[in-house]
């Protein structure tokens, strides 16, 4: 388990932070952070959303190629290694 000061040093958040940490003002300053009625979510991405499908789906087209090449190259050197 590592030591507060570790965890100081690794989080870079002092050691008090974390002896006065307070859920409920932590809740309060991220609900008043958003009160604009904004949110986290990105409605505007800057990559087209179809375009990235389209290409997920060609890569795990290319993906299942692959797997079957293997297939069947293993099954090639499993039956050259049973007629043997």
């Amino acid at each position: 388990m590592p030591t507060k000061d570790s965890q100081e040093r690794i989080l870079r958040i002092p050691v008090e932070a974390f002896q006065n940490f307070d859920e409920e003002q932590a809740i309060t300053v991220i609900s008043s952070t958003f009160n604009d009625n904004s949110s986290v979510v990105n409605n505007n991405p800057t990559f087209q959303p179809i375009d990235k499908i389209i290409q997920l789906h060609e890569e795990k087209i290319a993906l299942y190629e692959r797997i079957l090449k293997e297939k069947d190259e293993m099954m090639e050197r499993l039956e050259k290694l049973l007629n043997k």
